[in-house]
């Protein structure tokens, strides 16, 4: 039986397959799969990809054997439908490369964003902290300037001490912040965040 449908044409293999007969589907299998197998190779580059796409173009056509009308040789519609294949599987990739790449970008912007919120968040505690170890005048000063905005004349008439007290009390706190943050404040600025 196998010898008499490698004996047949196209044509005639193709009627034989549209009524349903596995020998002309094996028959077209074994003599086109090879060919279109190193067509569509040549396009995409990718031997599991090229394999994957020739038995997929195999399965659709014995799936729509009853429906398909090929107009040209049975040839060139295999051919045909290789390229367009691939011409789907390629623009597939194209959209997906595109997809891929562009959750990349969100994530790594979400990340860094998470990232600085939580860095941002460590540092305020820590200057808090040192904040808190200030002798007390002074910490109540460099509060009301920082945390409450109030001016030095502001801070000065609330408790009762002149500008240029307030003034010292803010430079000094400064001062002993800076020594005791360097490595916090280096890495502040390195991210732009301004602390104080």
């Amino acid at each position: 039986m196998e010898l008499e449908y490698s004996q047949l044409s196209d044509k005639e293999l193709w009627a034989s397959l549209q009524t349903g007969s596995h020998g002309a589907f094996e028959e077209i299998y074994n003599r086109y799969w090879q060919r279109l197998y190193v067509h569509a190779f040549k396009m995409l580059k990718d031997e599991s990809e090229a394999a994957d796409l020739i038995q997929d173009l195999f399965i659709s056509l014995w799936e729509k054997k009853s429906d398909l009308d090929i107009k040209l040789t049975l040839s060139s519609y295999l051919f045909t439908s290789v390229r367009n294949r691939v011409i789907n599987a390629t623009d597939h990739h194209r959209i997906r490369d595109k997809y891929i790449e562009s959750l990349y970008i969100f994530a790594e912007k979400h990340y860094s964003a998470v990232e600085e919120t939580i860095i941002e968040a460590e540092l305020s505690r820590l200057i808090e902290r040192e904040v808190d170890k200030l002798p007390g005048k002074m910490k109540v000063v460099f509060e009301l300037s920082r945390k409450e905005e109030l001016s030095h004349k502001e801070i000065a008439g609330h408790l009762g001490m002149s500008d240029k007290t307030v003034k010292k009390q803010i430079h000094n706190a400064l001062k002993i912040l800076k020594v005791r943050l360097a490595g916090t404040l280096l890495k502040a600025t390195i991210m732009g965040i301004h602390l104080f």
